[in-house]
């Protein structure tokens, strides 16, 4: 019998020491069994180790293969997906003139195919259950197309594209596809040390962003969101 039979089982794909790391530490804390999937297994391997009900997996989503082991091996372990977070991300930064092709075709793939990979691993146990919930943490790059964005943005306005076809086409199955749209700098260690000495309310908690997943996982099905935008007070917008 699967570790995780007894508890609702939440795949977190792409966890990082910001975001990823929140929404596995609350999902796990609602009384998740959590996969936690990762390319690289070092932070993953230790939350796993810390947190109750979790595995962690390595995963490149940019790869067919390694998605479907990634979710092989969770259902040997814990069970179907109810919850399928994709948080995965790939933001490579500069203007037409100074991407490089293949910097373009892998955020596209990171972004987007990584999307695509993942939710046809969870969508057919949600449809045979008849419930589920599909949530993306997107960006603001999914809106528009900065100048210094011309491979992130491409790849979050077709991921934003996807979860909105997704939807269109799911919900009526009883499963929920909703997207997070960050507009500002998620407060994690690695986004902290580059942006320099900054005030915490120039931030995004990333609890604050796993708080905006776990309450869309719960929301009453006459009343679901596809889109909901997160940014802190004092951001222009």
């Amino acid at each position: 019998m699967a570790d995780g039979s007894k508890h609702p089982v939440c795949a977190v794909v792409g966890v990082g020491p910001g975001n990823g790391e929140a929404i596995a530490r609350r999902f796990a804390a609602d009384g998740y069994a959590v996969a936690l999937m990762a390319r690289r297994t070092e932070l993953t391997a230790k939350l796993a180790a810390e947190l109750p009900r979790a595995k962690a997996y390595a995963c490149d989503v940019a790869e067919a293969a390694s998605v479907e082991a990634a979710f092989a091996a969770m259902r040997a372990d814990l069970g179907e997906v109810d919850a399928l977070i994709y948080n995965a991300g790939s933001g490579v930064w500069g203007n037409v003139e100074e991407v490089k092709a293949e910097d373009l075709e892998r955020s596209w793939r990171v972004n987007t195919l990584g999307l695509f990979l993942a939710a046809q691993q969870a969508i057919p146990a949600m449809r045979r259950k008849g419930e589920g919930a599909i949530i993306v943490v997107g960006a603001t790059a999914s809106r528009r197309g900065a100048a210094g964005a011309a491979a992130f943005a491409q790849s979050k306005m077709a991921q934003r594209a996807l979860a909105e076809s997704m939807g269109r086409h799911l919900w009526p199955a009883g499963i929920h596809v909703a997207l997070i749209v960050v507009d500002g700098v998620v407060g994690g260690p690695v986004t902290r040390s580059r942006v320099g000495n900054r005030p915490d309310d120039f931030f995004i908690d990333p609890a604050g962003v796993a708080a905006i997943a776990a309450d869309l996982v719960k929301q009453d099905r006459s009343a679901w969101s596809f889109e909901v935008e997160a940014r802190p007070f004092k951001e222009k917008w």
